[in-house]
């Protein structure tokens, strides 16, 4: 008969079984997450990271300068005594009856559409602020783009790597078995053992590059997710086509933010010129006040109002060095505009002719080189195993095969860094 106490530690027993069964079902579910698309490392990259956060504070900082330029000067008031008394008049102290008391208010009015000038010139900087802002996404998206490939192309290394390591364990394999009955010389077979180090070396190198680009992602992201528990998905491959070179300068014309920025530029110092044109003008103030005076033998001369205009004389224009130099900010940006311009085509020709040659050599390697070393290889190494092809023969033709895979696994990355770099040249994803 079981005693109570050891009731209980049966009971404590199975519920651990039960727990430690349970975490073993779901650990591995917990800890592993989910690979991240493209368009979903996009979306928290645009959510998360700091620079571009603080790109989109400045342009509310832009528009709130709207709300200052578009302010109207605010009217003055004016309030005086004079006349009073400082000492007795015929013997009695009246220190108030004479006095003069004066309420008055004044306005400056600014002519030349000076207020709706400073507004629009404000609103237009708004415009350059969201333009750099779009430029600054532009290009963070494609040092994001780059990672991302990166981190594509490492897994790509590695699951060839790793793909090479397993083949060459089946050759050794192979290999050990000859040796035990004679048909090759252990030299042979310390010299395939040795080329297995090339092999390992290859999976370190490639596991290294892996947790690299997995760093420099989540740099990007501001994610402090666990290495181990962060990896992303996506295809790994090419496009066939390419459209003309036309097609893609003009959309880029249309779309490239440092060229929007630059003709926003243009406009706006147009407009900072008028204003500095404006600001030439006079503005005139005006003024209206009461009176009271009780001195006044005139009963009702007691109580009076007033009008009046302060108008400035403009006897020397203090604004010309304004004019002149908003004048020559014109010429300035339509020179940075046409710069701009240029600039884009060119990167877009850059980046076209890098595509373009990627192309033509993805195209050989997949109609050719690639079965064509897997042939070789693999035919060496039948005449090898029976005696027709020598172990040197059979080594080439494994490190042919081994530089071809790897060649073409780091072309195509190759390649979507030059596609990234396309769709950067034109302002919006085009491959």
């Amino acid at each position: 008969m079981r005693t109570r106490s050891e009731g209980s530690f049966m009971r404590r027993f199975t519920r651990s079984v039960y727990v430690v069964a349970l975490l073993a079902t779901f650990a591995p579910g917990l800890a592993a997450q989910k690979p991240l698309t493209w368009d979903e490392v996009k979306a928290r990259f645009e959510a998360n990271n700091p620079s571009l956060r603080a790109g989109a504070i400045g342009i509310d900082e832009a528009r709130a300068n709207e709300i200052t330029a578009y302010l109207r000067p605010n009217p003055e008031l004016n309030i005086s005594a004079d006349g009073t008394q400082i000492a007795p008049y015929q013997g009695v102290w009246q220190p108030l009856a004479g006095t003069d008391q004066v309420i008055g208010a004044s306005y400056l009015h600014e002519r030349g559409h000076k207020r709706e000038l400073r507004l629009q010139s404000a609103m237009e900087q708004t415009d350059i602020t969201t333009s750099g802002q779009a430029d600054l996404d532009r290009t963070m998206l494609f040092a994001l783009r780059s990672a991302f490939v990166s981190a594509l192309q490492a897994k790509a290394v590695l699951q060839v790597v790793h793909e090479n390591l397993t083949y060459w364990d089946k050759v050794l394999g192979i290999s050990r078995d000859r040796r035990q009955v004679g048909d090759i010389a252990q030299v042979d077979l310390d010299r395939l053992e040795l080329q297995r180090v090339q092999f390992e070396s290859d999976v370190q190198t490639a596991e290294v590059n892996l947790r690299t680009a997995k760093i420099n992602l989540l740099t990007l992201l501001n994610d402090r997710t666990p290495i181990d528990q962060f990896d992303v998905a996506g295809p790994f491959s090419f496009a066939e086509v390419l459209g003309p070179l036309d097609d893609y300068r003009n959309t880029a014309a249309e779309n490239r933010p440092d060229l929007k920025a630059a003709l926003q530029s243009l406009d706006k110092a147009k407009t900072d010129h008028q204003l500095a044109v404006a600001n030439g003008s006079w503005d005139p103030t005006l003024s209206a006040w009461y009176t009271h005076n009780g001195s006044f033998t005139n009963a009702n001369a007691h109580d009076t109002l007033g009008v009046g205009v302060n108008i400035p004389l403009r006897v020397f224009d203090k604004n010309q060095g304004e004019k002149r130099r908003t004048q020559l900010d014109i010429d300035r940006n339509q020179k940075l505009l046409d710069a701009s311009r240029t600039q884009v085509f060119s990167d877009v020709d850059s980046a076209y002719a890098m595509v373009n040659s990627d192309l033509i050599l993805l195209r050989t390697y997949k109609g050719k080189y690639l079965d064509q070393s897997t042939s070789v290889r693999d035919t060496v190494r039948f005449s090898y195993e029976h005696g027709g092809a020598a172990l040197l023969d059979f080594l080439n033709a494994e490190n042919e095969y081994r530089s071809v895979q790897l060649a073409y696994v780091n072309l195509l990355g190759s390649y979507l860094v030059a596609a990234a770099q396309l769709n950067l040249a034109v302002g919006r994803e085009v491959l």
